[in-house]
This record gives C-alpha cells, sequence and structure tokens, in this order.
C-alpha cells in the first residue's frame, strides 16, 4: 500500500470510522483516484486536505465511496425463491417475522421485501429494518420516489397497487413507507442489533477484503434466530457456511444452524 493512501486512509478513520483499509484495495483506490482527479486534486493528501477543510467535499466523497446501484426485484429469480420457499417456511415458524436490510441503499430492497410480505400477512405485525452508512442514500429511501429504471423487474401488478406515476417519476405510496424504519449504519464497525428471521445482504460483500467478509458472516449469524436466514447476492455464494454457523437452505440463502 502507498504511503499517500495510506496516510489517506488512517486520516479518513480518525475523522469518519470509516476503515477503507477492509475494502478492496485495488477496487477503492482506483475509485477515489478518479474521484479525487476529477476534482483537480494531485495526491491523496491534497485531497484529504480539502476533506478536512470542507464539509461539503466529504459529504461528496462519503456519497461516491459507497456503492448505491440497486433496483426493486434485483435478480427476480432469487426473490421468487424467497416468497415461494424461504418466507413460506419462516412464517410457518413464526407469524411476525423481524427483517434487517443491511446496506440497503436507495431503499429498493427494504420496500420490495414489504411488498413481498404484504401478500402473507399484515404489515403491522412485522418489523423491517433498514440500514446502510450513507446519508444521502437514506433520505432518498425515506423519500421513495424512483426513477422507471429502478422498477424494470417489479411485476406490473405491484407497480399499480403500490406506487403512483408523476411524470417519469414513480413514487411510493405511504402504506408501504412506513413499515421500514430506516438508520445510519456502519456495518464494518457499528454493533448489530439481534433476533431477526431474515438478513438480507446483497451486492455489497464483494467489495470488502476476505477479513472483512469473515467478520461480518459472524456478525450476521450471530444476530439471526435459529434457523434464521442470510439472503445474500447473486455473485457472494459462501462456499464454506459452516465455518460461520450456517448451512446452506439455497442457493444464496443460508439458513442459522
Amino acid at each position: 500500500m502507498s504511503n499517500d493512501y495510506s496516510e489517506f486512509i488512517q486520516g479518513v478513520k480518525r475523522k469518519t470510522g470509516i476503515d477503507l483499509s477492509l475494502y478492496k484495495e485495488a477496487q477503492m483506490k482506483r475509485r477515489l483516484t478518479a474521484l479525487y482527479e476529477k476534482k483537480g486534486y494531485g495526491s491523496f493528501q491534497e485531497f484529504f486536505g480539502a476533506l478536512n477543510r470542507d464539509r461539503e467535499e466529504m459529504e461528496g466523497f462519503l456519497d461516491r465511496m459507497t456503492i448505491n446501484v440497486s433496483e426493486f426485484f434485483r435478480n427476480y429469480k432469487r426473490w421468487e425463491i424467497l416468497e415461494t420457499k424461504i418466507l413460506p417456511r419462516l412464517l410457518s415458524e413464526n407469524p411476525s417475522l423481524r427483517v434487517w436490510s443491511a446496506a440497503c441503499s436507495t431503499g429498493e430492497e427494504p420496500y420490495t421485501l414489504s411488498m413481498m410480505l404484504s401478500k402473507y400477512m399484515a404489515l403491522s405485525n412485522g418489523s423491517i429494518t433498514a440500514t446502510d452508512i450513507d446519508k444521502n442514500a437514506l433520505q432518498r429511501a425515506m423519500n421513495g420516489v424512483y426513477p422507471e429504471r429502478s422498477l424494470s423487474e417489479l411485476p406490473e401488478e405491484m407497480k399499480k397497487v403500490h406506487f403512483t406515476q408523476e411524470g417519469p417519476l414513480f413514487k411510493l405510496k405511504d402504506e408501504v413507507k412506513r413499515t421500514v424504519n430506516f438508520k445510519q449504519q456502519n456495518l464494518l464497525s457499528d454493533p448489530f442489533e439481534g433476533k431477526y428471521d431474515l438478513i438480507v445482504c446483497r451486492n455489497v460483500m464483494i467489495y470488502f477484503t476476505e477479513e472483512a467478509k469473515n467478520l461480518l458472516y459472524h456478525k450476521f449469524n450471530h444476530s439471526l434466530k435459529p434457523g434464521g436466514v442470510l439472503f445474500v447476492g447473486s455473485t457472494e455464494q459462501i462456499f464454506n457456511p459452516s465455518q460461520y454457523g450456517f448451512e446452506t437452505e439455497d442457493t444464496f440463502f443460508y439458513k442459522k444452524i
């Protein structure tokens, strides 16, 4: 790790509590170099000086550092497995589920969970918590307004029931928005709550080092009830789930033993 980058990540950790060394170095370094060059800085040292002086610059940096790519029912076939196999089993064991959408980005994922659960139960019986490190993404999630591309995999019937169209944008109805409790959280350093039936954490683990992944899988396992499920992204298969106290219930679904 170059000295310039090493000092930068130490400075960012001191200032924000975010440990960039737990993200894959090549990806993160490339991302941040492109950002500081675009803004006209010549080095990580120069960039950090600007972040220290300028709150807006820091907000922009944090926004860019996090990965906000999401859509409703992303990788639809996986959500079908959740709906037809995983949820029926969980609901047979507990009719009021406690669900956590970790690294929820702009809210498409927890709202997908809410719409899916509404087919099975009164949403007032359940609890959906959604967390992300990025305050701007969480604000957009709470607003619940999305461009059409975010809804490309959403079944037409759900679009009609749960959204109103306002020009090119789609606004989520309040009864769905009310079901999700959004909070800011740094997965890598903040404590986790417990006793969840289902944790959904998709398409974020690919950015972390093996050390960070090992930490998170153990923390997720600890936060689930026995028999609870961790649902991961389509490039994030866990090849040794028993090491973390899981068994495979289906591809990308891991049940706490």
